[in-house]
């Protein structure tokens, strides 16, 4: 992927996306795009994640946190490290809307979301039995993913293939944390044999004969 970054075959289309998004930035539309921005900052993934590592600590669900946190904090940082290996600069680093600082390559925001909000959908589909709150709890995870996604693009933050790059590691990254991090059987205890009987054995029941009462016993005569 790194390798894929650095040559980045897409190059025109990026350059031709954000430079029109960047000549057609007004400070209300920045104002809106801010707020779709914020359901991927660092601070409100911080805010949740503390809420549910609380929640989940109170309920001693110990293998849901241990997912938690591995799939969302490990997945940004490994994220970081991605960032330093490729060096993409951002489209934009001047401009009276920027106020970011940092390399492109994957969007940080992005792969925030999709693992907070993809992680929280692997959390809650299980226990959802009904059609259309599967349904209904799918589109917002992918809404507000493609929500963060789109803002830093048109905000000029990030390239598309930024943004698609995050989305993509964010799913294989989640995909590999439910395969690490489920459950092992306990097989510590002892089973206990079966009794294997033939199908063709028939149980014989026998009559089984009540002991007579004392009083009724003759006493033979020494």
């Amino acid at each position: 992927m790194a390798a894929l970054a650095v040559m980045n075959p897409l190059g025109t289309t990026d350059h031709g996306i954000a430079t029109w998004f960047h000549e057609h930035l007004t400070p209300t539309f920045v104002t809106v795009l801010h707020t779709f921005t914020e359901f991927g900052s660092g601070e409100w993934i911080g805010i949740v994640l503390s809420a549910l590592v609380l929640f989940f600590a109170w309920k001693r669900w110990w293998p849901s946190l241990i997912t938690l946190i591995i799939a969302v904090p490990g997945g940004m940082l490994l994220n970081e490290w991605l960032k330093l290996a490729v060096h993409r600069q951002r489209p934009f680093v001047e401009g009276p809307f920027v106020d970011w600082s940092g390399y492109s390559f994957a969007s940080g925001h992005t792969i925030g979301a999709t693992l907070l909000y993809g992680q929280l959908l692997l959390f809650v589909l299980p226990v959802l039995k009904a059609r259309h709150w599967r349904r209904l709890c799918i589109f917002g995870a992918v809404s507000l993913v493609l929500l963060v996604g789109f803002s830093r693009i048109a905000l000029g933050a990030h390239f598309l293939t930024d943004v698609l790059a995050a989305i993509i590691f964010g799913i294989i990254w989640l995909a590999l944390c439910k395969v690490i991090c489920k459950p092992i059987p306990n097989q510590s205890r002892p089973t206990v044999p079966e009794l294997m009987v033939p199908a063709s054995a028939e149980l014989a029941i026998l009559p089984v004969n009540r002991p007579e009462s004392p009083s009724a016993i003759e006493m033979s005569p020494r």
